[in-house]
C-alpha cells in the first residue's frame, strides 16, 4: 500500500516567545522592554500573532489523509526527512536556508507571516492550491544550486547560501588552498567564503564589492564565488588567490594548518565541522539542489 505524503512543517519560535521562554511570563517581558524600547513589545506580540495564525492556517490546509509532522529550526539535524516528505517552512527567508541543507529532493513551500519574500514565496492563502499540485506533479518548481563541503574523513555539510571555512573566532586561519587549475597558495585569513547564486544576495554581495571581484552566478546556475577574506601577505603566506568561480565538477581544496578551522553554512555555527591540521577540505558544487515552489 502507497502512503499518502507527509507534510512536515518547520519552523522557528517567533522572537516573542523566546523572550518568553527567558524571563517565564508575559508581564516580565513588558517589564524588560518597557524601558528599552515602548513600542517593541506591541511589535512583537503583533509578529507572534501573525506566526501563529499562519501555523494554525497551515494545520488546516493539510490535505485529508495526509501524514504531519513538526520540526522546530533547531531540530532540523536530527529530523527524519524522508524521501516523500513535503516540507513547508513557516518563518523568514532564512528559515528555508536552514533546512534546504538536509533535504534532497523534497519540494519547499516558503511561508512568510510578514509577507512574500525571496524563498518564502507563498502566502497562506495559496497554500491549498499548491499543496494539491505538488501531490498532482504540476507545481512550479525552482531549482537552485546547493555548495558542498567535505572532510577527508567524510564528513559533509551543506549550505543554500554560501559554506564559510575558517577560525571558530574569525581570526587568521592558517591552510594551502588549492585550485581546480593547480595553483597552489598557503594563505592566512579570516577565512573562506564560497557561495550559491542564492547567496549572491547576502554574504557574498558584501565580498563581491572588492575591484577583481567575479561576477556572481544566478540562482539556479550550476557555478559558485569564492572570496578570501583579508588575506595577509607575509614571508611565509600569499594573498594573490582570493577570488573566482567554480563550475561543473570544480573544487577547491584546503589543507588546514591551523590546529583546527571550522567549516558551517548559511550562518549555522552551531552545526559545523571541525577540520584540525593536516585535515583536507574540498568545496564545490553539490549534487543536491533546493526544489522551491513557487507555485
Amino acid at each position: 500500500m502507497t502512503l499518502e505524503p507527509r507534510l512536515v512543517v518547520v519552523t522557528r519560535a517567533s522572537a516573542y516567545r523566546e523572550l518568553l521562554d527567558r524571563h517565564g511570563t508575559p508581564g516580565a517581558v513588558e517589564f524588560f522592554l518597557r524601558d528599552r524600547d515602548p513600542g517593541e513589545l506591541e511589535r512583537l506580540r503583533a509578529q507572534h500573532d501573525a506566526w501563529t495564525r499562519t501555523l494554525e492556517a497551515v494545520a488546516a490546509a493539510v490535505p485529508a489523509g495526509w501524514r504531519t509532522g513538526r520540526a522546530d529550526r533547531s531540530e532540523l539535524a536530527a529530523f527524519p526527512f524522508a524521501a516523500g516528505d513535503v516540507v513547508v517552512a513557516v518563518g523568514p527567508d532564512g528559515l528555508v536556508a536552514n533546512v534546504a541543507k538536509y533535504l534532497d529532493g523534497q519540494p519547499v513551500l516558503g511561508i512568510d507571516p510578514a509577507g512574500v519574500a525571496v524563498l518564502c514565496r507563498l502566502t497562506v492563502d495559496q497554500l491549498p492550491a499548491a499543496l494539491a499540485a505538488v501531490a498532482e506533479g504540476t507545481a512550479t518548481v525552482q531549482e537552485r544550486c546547493t555548495v558542498l563541503a567535505r572532510l577527508d574523513d567524510g564528513q559533509t555539510l551543506r549550505g543554500l547560501n554560501e559554506v564559510f571555512v575558517g577560525d571558530r573566532g574569525h581570526q587568521s586561519a592558517r591552510y594551502r588552498l588549492r585550485l581546480p587549475d593547480g595553483r597552489v597558495e598557503v594563505q592566512s585569513s579570516s577565512g573562506l567564503v564560497v557561495g550559491t547564486g542564492t547567496g549572491a544576495t547576502g554574504w557574498c554581495a558584501s565580498l563581491a564589492r572588492t575591484p577583481g571581484a567575479p561576477p556572481l552566478p544566478m540562482p539556479d546556475e550550476p557555478a559558485l564565488a569564492w572570496f578570501v577574506r583579508e588575506a595577509w601577505p607575509s614571508p611565509a603566506t600569499g594573498a594573490d588567490l582570493v577570488a573566482g568561480r567554480l563550475t561543473a565538477d570544480e573544487r577547491l581544496e584546503l589543507v588546514v594548518g591551523s590546529d583546527s578551522l571550522v567549516v558551517f553554512s548559511d550562518g549555522g555555527e552551531a552545526d559545523r565541522l571541525t577540520a584540525v591540521r593536516g585535515s583536507r577540505v574540498t568545496v564545490g558544487l553539490a549534487a543536491q539542489r533546493l526544489r522551491l515552489v513557487v507555485g
